[in-house]
């Protein structure tokens, strides 16, 4: 099984930036650390950043045929980007929606989600930690998923 990992912009800054809101913990260890989660429970995780909304969009288009679905902190554009949600909703694969904080505490245009409609669920308010329950989350949900089809398969036989 492989997941995507993807992550919107200014997430590159992590670590650096307002470490007192979003952690001390860099990018890189965030992908690491979902690495080696995903090598736990047998899953490959590959992940993406980008500040620039086509090459979120892009990278969904060509990594979903080839995942079982996204783990997705789109920062800034979860607030924003009907074209990002149009992309995870068009490849079909599920996706679960984690941040760093609690949107809900944050300033009021924060709290709204445009992907959150669309997400088996969505994560906030863990920091770094948000990441590996969404992952968790995910594999279990496609885990569950693919072996109701194989006992769906079996009683049709």
């Amino acid at each position: 099984m492989n997941i995507g990992l993807l992550h919107g912009p200014n997430l590159n800054l992590l670590g650096t930036r307002q470490p007192s809101l979003y952690g001390r913990a860099t990018l890189a260890e965030i992908d690491e650390e979902a690495r080696r989660l995903g090598r736990d429970l047998g899953v490959d995780v590959e992940s993406f950043q980008s500040n620039r909304e086509g090459d979120l969009i892009d990278w969904i288009h060509d990594r979903g045929p080839t995942v079982s679905g996204f783990v997705v902190n789109a920062a800034a554009y979860t607030h924003t980007s009907i074209a990002l949600l149009d992309a995870l909703v068009g490849v079909g694969r599920p996706f679960v929606e984690v941040h760093l904080t609690n949107l809900h505490t944050r300033s009021r245009f924060r709290r709204r989600s445009l992907l959150a409609e669309h997400a088996l669920g969505v994560i906030m308010g863990f920091g770094a930690g948000s990441y590996e329950l969404g992952l968790r989350a995910l594999v279990a949900h496609v885990r569950g998923t693919e072996a109701g089809a194989v006992e769906s398969k079996k009683g049709r036989g």
